[in-house]
Formats: structure tokens, C-alpha cells, sequence
């Protein structure tokens, strides 16, 4: 079992950031990647970003491409999303998952932190 919990959200203004952190425990060692995703109100949740835990390869959706960077602390065993030039269609609930291999799907899901951008 992997356990993640997120930290970091809140309210800021548009053009504003923020980082969000995903610390993990646990059995980590089994963990392949660790990816960011989000819900709006109303929407279904999306992918954001992922992190490949052993290469550091990374990947983002288009949407926030230029202004999001996922990064991690392997001595820490956390993730950070730093997202910058925040619109407010960024306002959701972000979640950090991690999944045990390449083709499976996110195994372990943490929490979820608000994200509000204000206009």
C-alpha cells in the first residue's frame, strides 16, 4: 500500500501561484509514477501531470503546459506541483496518484486540495 497526502492548496488571484506537494509513505519503492490531476465543479477529472519516479521523465496536458512543473524529492518522497500564471479555470480540486507500473492505471489516490483562482 501507498499512502499520499496532498498540501499546499488555497484562494489566489489570477496571474498568482501556488505549489502543491504530494508526500508519499509507505511502500514507495513499488511506486512507477506519480501524477496530478483535477475536477471542476461540474466537469470530470483530467489529467494534469506525471512524473516517472525512476527516469524523472515528465509529462504535462496541454492545458497547462508552460506555466505547471511537477517535480519530486526522492529523500523526501514527495511531489510538487508548482503552478504559475494561474486563470481561473484552474479552480478545482487537484489529486496526487501513483501508480506501480507503466500500463496500470493510478493504484493510490490521496485526498484532493482545493485550488480557487480568483478573477
Amino acid at each position: 500500500q501507498v499512502q499520499l497526502v496532498e498540501s499546499g492548496g488555497g484562494l489566489v488571484q489570477s496571474g498568482g501561484s501556488l505549489r502543491l506537494s504530494c508526500a508519499a509513505s509507505g511502500r514507495t519503492f513499488t511506486v512507477y509514477a506519480v501524477g496530478w490531476f483535477r475536477q471542476a465543479p461540474g466537469k470530470d477529472r483530467e489529467f494534469v501531470a506525471q512524473i516517472n519516479w525512476s527516469s524523472s521523465d515528465t509529462y504535462y496536458a496541454d492545458s497547462v503546459k508552460g506555466r505547471f512543473t511537477i517535480s519530486k524529492d526522492n529523500a523526501k518522497a514527495t511531489v510538487y506541483l508548482q503552478m504559475a500564471s494561474l486563470i481561473p479555470e484552474d479552480t478545482a480540486i487537484y489529486y496526487c496518484a501513483a501508480k506501480v507500473a507503466r500500463l496500470r492505471a493510478y493504484d493510490y489516490w490521496g485526498q484532493g486540495s482545493q485550488v480557487t483562482v480568483s478573477s
